[in-house]
């Protein structure tokens, strides 16, 4: 089957999975009110610090109680700290269906050397999640930003749970409803859903987390980068606006300016509609018989990381190598036409597409592209 060259272009071609595209109509005149070569610990850069805590909290409806820091080294700093911080006094187990889930079970088992269960399913499916032992701490990715998958609820895990639930939940936040109530510890980065600067991370602690952090010692060496407690008390200037390291406060601004566009489409429910809009795009592109998502569950689709792969006969009939063969040449016309960067799918993923569609997205670019993937592959083919 042969396609015509599309018309029309997207207005705004990235669709990176990290770091994000930037809000519509941003400008770097948006961070024109940094503080530039002031201290974070001077009273105005601290107060902007403050500031992304409480209007963070606010967007999320994260509950009272709970205590809500900016940490170094965007999301994969924030779920170390964790682990670092809180596992060890009771077994683990690990839900892994990506990659990063399968970055933290590794970690959690060779570096902190801990006999962690892993509960793991292939890239498009979640493994049996009633099969967490919940007197164990979990850790697990809400979605998955690598496979296109994502948790429906937060059902699975248990209200009366003896551990803890320790969710990564990077491309998730500001994307999706997180059940607060079922959660102990949460992590994100500022590059994803909002689209702000990368290399800043952020860590949610309810009062049972808080409660293990200052009632618990780790055998291990503790790195100063990791540390939530002095003498068995929780620092309590981490999530007032102190930070552990030196932050960019030019990032810090464009955080904010990323919160109070937020706060301009409604909150948490705006973020979710624009997500959800350019999932519900790309879903009625692939019900045209194309292309196919890499989730087979329909309720577990990705809003955000949404992972797609042709499902012709030719394609599928390839070895695996000529899929990634296909897929990477493709990708490449894609960036090549201007219409689609950093649109290929991940590394260790099955050969596929990734086209972020946080909120920063237009659903209208989404419906731009879709029709080039249809031509792109046929040029490919050909």
């Amino acid at each position: 089957m042969t396609f015509p060259r599309p018309a029309i272009r997207p207005a705004r071609p990235e669709f990176s999975s990290g770091p994000c595209a930037k809000r519509p109509g941003w400008s770097l005149a948006a961070l024109e009110g940094a503080w530039l070569g002031r201290s974070h610990r001077a009273t105005a850069p601290r107060a902007a610090l403050a500031e992304v805590i409480a209007r963070s909290k606010a967007v999320l409806g994260m509950p009272e109680g709970w205590r809500l820091g900016i940490v170094p080294a965007s999301d994969t700093g924030a779920i170390e700290m964790a682990m670092w911080s809180l596992l060890g006094p009771r077994g683990v187990d690990v839900v892994a269906f990506e990659s990063f889930g399968d970055a933290w079970a590794a970690d959690i088992r060779q570096q902190l050397r801990l006999p962690a269960r892993v509960l793991a399913a292939p890239y498009g499916a979640l493994p049996d999640l009633a099969q967490v032992d919940w007197r164990h701490d979990c850790v697990f990715t809400w979605n998955g930003t690598t496979s296109g998958v994502r948790m429906t609820d937060g059902d699975w895990i248990a209200a009366d749970r003896e551990g803890l639930a320790i969710c990564d939940a990077t491309s998730a936040a500001f994307a999706m409803e997180l059940p607060w109530e079922r959660l102990d510890v949460v992590t994100w980065s500022w590059q994803k859903v909002l689209g702000g600067e990368a290399a800043h991370g952020m860590i949610a602690l309810s009062p049972r987390a808080v409660e293990r952090l200052e009632g618990y010692t780790p055998p291990w060496p503790m790195p100063k980068i990791f540390r939530l407690t002095n003498g068995g008390s929780l620092i309590e200037g981490i999530f007032k606006g102190d930070t552990i390291n030196t932050p960019s406060m030019l990032c810090v601004e464009d955080a904010l300016d990323g919160l109070r566009w937020a706060e301009s489409l409604g909150g948490l429910a705006g973020l979710i509609a624009r997500s959800e809009a350019n999932l519900a795009e790309i879903a009625g592109f692939v019900a045209q018989g194309g292309w196919r998502f890499l989730a087979e569950v329909p309720a577990q689709r990705s809003c955000t990381a949404i992972c797609i792969a042709p499902a012709a006969d030719w394609f599928t009939a390839l070895p695996g190598t000529g899929q990634a063969a296909v897929m990477k040449k493709l990708a490449a016309l894609l960036e090549a036409e201007g219409v689609a960067l950093d649109a290929g799918g991940y590394r260790d993923a099955p050969p596929s597409l990734r086209i972020w569609g946080g909120a920063t997205v237009e659903r209208a670019d989404i419906a731009a592209l879709l029709p080039w993937l249809d031509w792109g592959l046929a040029t490919v083919r050909g």
